[in-house]
């Protein structure tokens, strides 16, 4: 007997996740994963503010000229709806900014915060569909091993170009031109303070 046709996800089917989870499309799969804990949080907060300052809103002498988003909801195509923890597009390749919460331009940079329950889809099936869709940087933390991975899309392939570790103050592409003390990526690395 042939195997019944599997149904591809549609947009629809997003509406049907709990609340606490976050839905993503790709290959036409459903893919529900739990909310982010405070350690993948924290690594996404800390990372975002510190390059939004300077390239987004040009402070500190920064270069400016980049639009970077929490959990934008990207479409590639059709078949393709994902939700990285953080993604940046150069200004002039982002014009116009959606009207609703749908990105259909391909970002320039995105970053992906690892967790147990996200880090092969991350690492497999998105970095595939990152790749498919010509974004030029994937950046992959792991706040459990404290590690940053950063990574350039050439001839279609991802190249690893560095990977850092622990408390290494860093400069890594696309964002090269300021430093990034990845101590304050690290939860744990926060002062304590007593209730």
């Amino acid at each position: 007997m042939p195997e019944a046709a599997i149904k591809k996800a549609t947009y629809d089917d997003l509406y049907s996740i709990p609340e606490n989870m976050t839905g993503e499309i790709i290959d036409g799969e459903l893919i529900v994963t739990p909310r982010p804990a405070r350690r993948h949080v924290h690594a996404a907060s800390a990372l975002g503010s510190r390059v939004s300052a300077p390239y987004q809103f040009g402070e500190g002498g920064g270069p400016g000229g980049w639009i970077i988003y929490f959990e934008p909801e990207i479409h590639f195509g059709d078949k393709d709806i994902v939700v990285p923890d953080l993604a940046g597009w150069r200004k002039e390749r982002l014009t116009t900014l959606p009207e609703e919460h749908r990105f259909m331009v391909s970002p320039d940079w995105i970053c992906e915060i690892l967790s147990p329950n996200t880090a092969q889809n991350d690492r497999i099936l998105k970095m595939r569909l990152f790749a498919r869709h010509l974004v030029p940087y994937t950046w992959l933390i792991d706040p459990a091993l404290k590690t940053l991975e950063v990574f350039k899309l050439e001839s279609g392939r991802w190249v690893l170009l560095d990977a850092f570790a622990k408390n290494e103050k860093i400069r890594a592409e696309p964002f090269q031109e300021i430093e990034i003390d990845l101590d304050n990526l690290w939860l744990e690395s926060m002062p304590q303070t007593s209730q």
